[in-house]
């Protein structure tokens, strides 16, 4: 059986992360199973012109759908990434409460102790944003926000975006080319 990825995407600024998520992943092994939200169609048509995930992905499903295998637990995946992952859905996975199947899914993956990333989008994070964090990552959520780096030396947003893609498919030990890693100084 193949490995499965869950991937949710809500609607903070950082749809082009998602994209490029998943182009990456188009050239592995492992099966995408995508959920958006309202916001994250929203923004993925502002923000890419379009919305390409029907066509990158390997499952997409209606975000009200919590019958959907990612409800549930015995449903076995590799765990999940919420790219990028709004404030709102922040609040909603902290809390439980679980109004659709990404939060369901976000839930589900917490409780059978999978992997949770969550590339959390904000500037700047208020008192409340911070909290919610760091509750989640004392859950065991990894929290990546999409920091610029420089020491690869990118040349283009698309460089940047890569690197940050590959940093977060490195929590699950999937190895994407021209990953950068920093080797030290030269």
């Amino acid at each position: 059986m193949k490995q499965r990825l869950v991937i949710g995407i809500s609607g903070a600024s950082g749809a082009p992360l998602a994209v490029a998520l998943l182009k990456a992943l188009k050239e592995t092994d492992i099966e995408t199973h995508v959920m958006i939200t309202n916001g994250g169609q929203l923004t993925l048509r502002q923000e890419c012109g379009s919305d390409p995930i029907a066509e990158l992905a390997d499952v997409v499903y209606d975000i009200h759908d919590i019958g959907a295998g990612p409800a549930s637990g015995s449903f076995k995946t590799m765990g999940m990434i919420v790219i990028p992952c709004s404030m709102k859905t922040v609040a909603g996975i902290h809390s439980g409460y679980s109004d659709n199947l990404l939060l369901r899914a976000a839930d589900v993956t917490l409780k059978e102790r999978r992997k949770l990333v969550l590339v959390a989008r904000e500037t700047p994070f208020s008192t409340i944003h911070l909290r919610n964090l760091y509750e989640l990552s004392q859950m065991g959520a990894v929290i990546i926000p999409p920091m610029l780096s420089y020491y690869q030396k990118p040349e283009s947003l698309e460089e940047m975006t890569h690197h940050i893609v590959c940093k977060v498919l490195d929590q699950f030990d999937i190895e994407v080319p021209k990953f950068h890693r920093w080797e030290g100084m030269t």
